[in-house]
Formats: structure tokens, C-alpha cells, sequence
């Protein structure tokens, strides 16, 4: 008896420990209840932060400028603002660069030449690319095109355009004017104001099915530029898209063209799709791009871009930075150019040679059409 009634008594102690163990267990489970989808939830929204930046669409990520398109109203995360490194998978570099100098152009005028030098004939679609220097009484008087489209950007000063379709404006800084070529069109550029004028002067070509469109002239005012000015970065959508704002330009030929000020310590992050040719160009001051440790590019440079989907730029130096950042879907056609004529092959362009000096096919204004004298006050 006294040996059962022992382990009756060892029974009793274990079924005690045994509700104190299940008492513990119980609240354990009750607490983890509580806590687990906390913890989960956390865990959750730090998976969703961590692969935000992760977008298997390339084109629409905007790794670091969140943005209320509706409002034009730009904001910048607080989460992996990536300031010493790029958010891209697989970020472009720098693949060739080439120092711009000063060469003469028109009728008394300079141009420092980027594209459209025996260095870089061509980056298809882009023809040609002139920062200009000009002073009255030098500027580009009546002169003709046909196949392309150009772009005439105003940093400083003023220009004053006129052609033969009837278009006339004049252009001061930060406006632009979108002149379509097509099938022909002459026209004038001279400066408007005393002193020098500077400005951009880009050359896009037209795919063949397009290079016989009517003429088409775009005015855009500078305060109708889209525009982002956020933590140091200013950005001006002169064509295509950026972060979400687009341009009002109309073109023909997919591109970009963006006016990038960076201030002291400040980085860009730029998409740019996949197979698109780019380059930048820059105005002032150094810009390091690709990554933070490369090597500054100082002003005047033209930087051909590698692949990839977006491009970063950092400003390491203690002065603002200010450079354009051009891309385009490349047309993979034939390119045959004569001067001021862009056509896919040799005997188009000997019929542009014909239909200007004759008058015919787009160039019937031409043989009466002069434009009209320039008065700088």
C-alpha cells in the first residue's frame, strides 16, 4: 500500500506540473495569436518595401520619384533612396564620350557639333546635335529640309522663326519650336535680341513612311514645359515622358528629350527602355553617371550611353550641373543625307535636289518665298 499510495502521490505531482504546462501552452498560444499577424503583417510590408524596386515592367518603374500625375505634384520616398547607388538592374554607362568644339556654321555663327561629327555620324534616330552661338547679324537665313524633323531649344536669348508654310514665332529661353519637315519646307532662323543667343539644335530623322508628311510647325512656351523640381533635381520634359509628366509635343519618331539641373549632392534616376539609343549632353558644370565612383565628365561633353534600362547621374561637385538627356527608339532603316536633305536612298535624294531647284513636290513656295528682314532692338 505505502508503495502505491508513493506512486499515487508521484501521479499527483505529474498531473499538477502536467496543468501547469498546459495552463503556460494556452496562454502561449493565446499571446501568439495576438501577436503573430502583427508580426506577419511587418514582415509582409517589409517584403512589399524590399520589392518595390524589384518591377518586371522596366518602362513604368520609378524607383525613387513617386508621383500624383493628376497634379503634376512630384514627391520622394523615404525608402532605399539609393543615393550612392543605382536602383537598376542593369544601369547604362558610359560607352564613348567626345569633347564638342567650337566650329563655324550658317552665316557667321558657331556651333560646338555632338552628333553629326565624323566621331559619331549618327545615334539612329538622332541626325545631328548643335549647341549654338549667335550673334546678330550672323544666324541660319532661308535654307530648306526634307526626311526629318528638328528641334530648336532656347537657353538663352531669343530666335525668331519663319517658313514658307506661314509659320512665324519667336522663341526666348526655355521655349522650344518643333519644325516637321516632311516633304519640304524652307525656312529661316536668326537672333531676335542684341548679344550672343545660345540654344540647342536637334535633328530627328523620319521613318521612310513618314518623310513625305506635310510640313508641321510646334510652339511650346517655357511656362508650358511639364517640369519636376524636387530634393535638388530639376527635370523639364521637353519630349516624351518622365516619371509620369509628359510633354505636349506631338512627334513622329519615338524619343525623349529631357533638361536635367542637379544641385550640389543631388542624383537622378532616369528610365529609359530597353534597345532605345541615348546620350547625354553636357551644359554645365560635371555630372558622373553610371555610377558614383566614375569618373566626372565636365561641360561640353557628349556621352553615348550603353544598354540597359535606366541611367543614374550624381552631382559630386559644390556647383549646380545641368545637362540634356536624349533618347530614341532607333528606325534601323537606311540613312542617305545631303546637306539638309534625309532620305533611305541615293535616288530620293537626287529627286529632293530636283523638287527644290524646280519648285515641285512640296517645295512650290520655294522659288517665291523669302523671309522677312529681322529688326533687333
Amino acid at each position: 500500500m505505502a508503495g502505491k499510495q508513493r506512486s499515487g502521490s508521484g501521479r499527483r505531482v505529474s498531473s499538477s506540473k502536467l496543468n501547469d504546462c498546459l495552463h503556460l501552452l494556452v496562454r502561449s498560444a493565446l499571446v501568439s495569436m495576438l501577436v503573430a499577424p502583427s508580426i506577419f503583417f511587418l514582415f509582409q510590408r517589409n517584403l512589399l518595401d524590399l520589392f518595390s524596386f524589384v518591377d518586371r515592367d522596366d518602362s513604368s518603374r520609378t524607383p525613387i520619384l513617386a508621383y500624383d500625375t493628376s497634379a503634376e505634384v512630384v514627391t520622394r520616398s523615404s525608402l532605399h533612396p539609393f543615393r550612392d547607388e543605382s536602383p537598376y538592374l542593369e544601369p547604362r554607362v558610359a560607352v564613348k564620350k567626345l569633347l564638342s568644339v567650337e566650329q563655324a556654321e550658317g552665316d557667321g555663327a558657331f556651333v560646338r557639333r555632338s552628333i553629326g561629327r565624323p566621331e559619331m555620324k549618327q545615334l539612329d534616330p538622332f541626325l545631328l546635335l548643335d549647341h549654338f552661338a549667335v550673334a546678330p547679324p550672323a544666324g541660319f537665313p532661308d535654307h530648306p529640309h526634307r526626311g526629318f524633323e528638328t528641334v530648336t531649344y532656347m537657353l538663352e536669348g531669343s530666335f525668331t522663326h519663319q517658313d514658307f508654310a506661314g509659320h512665324k514665332g519667336t522663341i526666348g529661353p526655355g521655349d522650344l519650336q518643333w519644325m516637321t519637315a516632311g516633304r519640304g519646307i524652307v525656312h529661316s532662323e536668326l537672333p531676335a535680341k542684341p548679344g550672343v543667343q545660345r540654344g540647342l539644335q536637334l535633328w530627328v530623322n523620319l521613318p521612310g513612311k513618314y518623310k513625305m508628311v506635310e510640313p508641321k510647325y510646334q510652339e511650346i512656351d517655357h511656362q508650358n514645359v511639364a517640369k519636376v523640381d524636387e530634393n535638388g533635381v530639376e527635370v523639364k520634359v521637353i519630349a516624351g515622358e518622365s516619371h509620369g509628366i509628359k510633354s505636349p509635343v506631338y512627334t513622329l519618331t519615338p524619343i525623349m528629350f529631357l533638361d536635367f539641373s542637379l544641385k550640389p549632392g543631388a542624383v537622378a534616376h532616369q528610365d529609359i527602355p530597353q534597345g532605345w539609343n541615348a546620350f547625354i549632353y553636357v551644359l554645365e558644370g560635371k555630372v558622373t553617371l553610371g555610377t558614383k565612383t566614375a569618373t566626372p565628365v565636365s561641360a561640353f561633353h557628349t556621352i553615348q550611353l550603353g544598354p540597359g534600362n535606366g541611367l543614374s547621374v550624381w552631382n559630386t561637385q559644390d556647383k549646380l550641373c545641368r545637362y540634356v538627356l536624349i533618347g530614341g527608339e532607333p528606325l534601323g532603316e537606311p540613312v542617305v543625307q545631303y546637306g539638309p536633305f534625309v532620305m533611305n536612298t541615293e535616288k530620293e535624294i537626287r529627286q529632293a535636289m530636283q523638287d527644290f531647284r524646280s519648285g515641285r513636290n512640296g517645295f512650290e513656295k520655294s522659288q517665291t518665298w523669302r523671309s522677312s528682314p529681322i529688326i533687333v532692338a
